[in-house]
């Protein structure tokens, strides 16, 4: 589920009037709206469509078992069609998913992961015979009804299993750069061994958006130094946090925002602040039901009875006023707090136990527990579990959704005892492309306007409120609730 910037997407990454927001075309990859790249006006060779060839039995898969150890892949990467060859020798660890393999081919030959790709087995990437392993775009794409299976569904030693096996690549489909990778040993790994290493290779690559140039002039006309590769430089590239949150099993689509937002010019280090924080470790029970102390009166509150709604199905002032002292948000908060509907972070929070959570629900006049409520009323730690998968990103929401959802999360993480920097969060996500269906800018303060279910959830893990304090802040027990939330796909 993708906590808090439903508000913002219009189920398919595209925005919708008022508070939508569609993706941008600035060519950094994950703002683009899914499925389209709108820095390429021209698509590769056609493959013909699913539907024009439903009368044919689906061919069976050529992916394999994967393999019961770990081992080590020295892998030729040739770019296709270049005179004299661009190639590079790489060392892959054989567990890699091919949404791995493709950030290590970008770093090989230089790219910025601006466009989108495709790898293929039994044929080229537009070859109709091939089975085809798509990137993220393609797979949320409504309009793409090509089969295939998503890329991080699938390992290496899935499509490489033997010496000179082959698995095709293609990088921007306007471009249509083509790689193909062979199997040419398979080497043992030992504990020091890198996810991915640059072994050698020949000659520089042409660099994103220069086909036409390079069809008409040469490598020459495209980069200063032809004859330029040093492997050094390809490893340093792979020795960046985006591959160490790979060995830390963090949510694969947060990799690859940290690893656009890396090109920022001012980039805050998402990614190394990432990478530096600590294994997680849950806290013990007597810290954590300090700091859910607001969802656990509440889970209380409905046993037995439920809590009475009004006949306009708010909570009494009574229960309001109760819950006002629980809940961390209503610190500083200015008003008597007797009214549901005039106390917006009583009403929020009440919101997303019922929507988002799932642990009450309205129910003859009174807010009840679901049987997940039940199961962990007055169990700290299992409440904690519930929290973070509830509030790990899913795939059914929009594109959009789900990276404005990690990014919070993110921003939690790496912020304990700190307000979230929200001024932050926007300016990343336009940066990515995405802004109002308006064309006015994304600014921090207006998360504050919307059902901002994972603000409201992370802010109010915390004590009860004492004094004032900035709506937003996150106690150290919320960090370790957003990291949870990001492993969550693991597990």
């Amino acid at each position: 589920m993708v906590a808090g910037y439903r508000f913002l997407c219009g189920g398919q990454g595209q925005g919708r009037a008022l508070a939508g927001v569609r993706g941008g075309d600035q060519g950094h990859g994950a703002g683009r709206v899914a499925g389209t790249d709108t820095r390429s006006a021209v698509r590769g060779p056609a493959r013909p469509r699913g539907r024009l060839w439903a009368g044919l039995a689906p061919r069976a898969s050529l992916r394999r078992p994967p393999r019961e150890d770990v081992v080590v892949y020295q892998v030729r990467a040739d770019l296709q069609d270049t005179k004299p060859p661009i190639w590079r020798r790489l060392e892959l660890r054989s567990d890699l998913t091919l949404e791995v393999v493709h950030q290590v081919l970008q770093d090989a030959f230089g790219w910025t992961d601006s466009h989108l790709h495709r790898f293929a087995l039994g044929g080229g990437a537009w070859d109709r015979d091939a089975e085809l392993f798509l990137c993220p775009y393609d797979v949320a794409d409504p309009d793409n009804d090509e089969d295939g299976t998503p890329e991080q569904e699938v390992r290496l030693d899935e499509v490489l299993t033997e010496a000179a096996d082959r698995l095709s690549y293609v990088y921007d489909y306007g471009d249509n750069w083509a790689v193909t990778l062979r199997l040419e040993k398979v080497l043992d790994h030992r504990p020091d061994s890198p996810a991915a290493a640059c072994r050698g290779g020949r000659m520089a690559a042409p660099p994103d958006d220069s086909r036409g140039e390079y069809l008409h002039g040469g490598l020459a006309a495209v980069v200063d130094d032809p004859e330029h590769f040093e492997a050094a430089e390809v490893n340093e590239a792979l020795g960046r946090p985006w591959f160490t949150l790979t060995a830390r099993g963090f949510h694969p689509r947060l990799l690859k925002l940290a690893n656009t937002l890396s090109f920022r010019d001012d980039d805050a280090g998402l990614g190394e602040r990432l990478a530096s924080l600590p294994e997680l470790v849950v806290p013990d029970d007597e810290k954590l039901a300090r700091s859910l102390g607001a969802y656990l009166w509440f889970l209380d509150a409905a046993a037995e009875d439920g809590i009475p709604l009004t006949a306009a199905g708010w909570m009494r002032p009574a229960v309001v006023k109760q819950a006002a002292r629980q809940i961390p948000q209503m610190a500083g908060w200015i008003g008597k707090a007797n009214r549901e509907d005039l106390t917006h972070p009583v009403m929020a929070f009440r919101e997303s136990l019922i929507r988002q959570l799932r642990l009450l629900r309205k129910y003859k006049g009174a807010l009840r527990l679901t049987k997940a409520g039940a199961a962990v009323r007055g169990k700290p730690a299992a409440l904690f579990d519930h929290l973070a998968a509830r509030l790990a990103p899913g795939t059914g929401a929009g594109v959009f959704a789900v990276e404005a959802n990690l990014l919070v999360l993110a921003h939690a993480a790496i912020s304990p005892g700190s307000d979230l920097p929200l001024d932050r969060i926007a300016a990343d996500l336009a940066y990515m492309g995405y802004e109002h269906s308006d064309g006015s800018p994304l600014r921090g303060y207006q998360f504050r306007h919307y059902d901002n279910t994972a603000i409201t959830v992370l802010a109010n893990v915390d004590q009860p409120p004492a004094g004032r304090r900035e709506r937003e802040r996150i106690s150290p027990v919320a960090a370790t609730l957003a990291h949870a939330a990001l492993l969550q796909h693991t597990r």
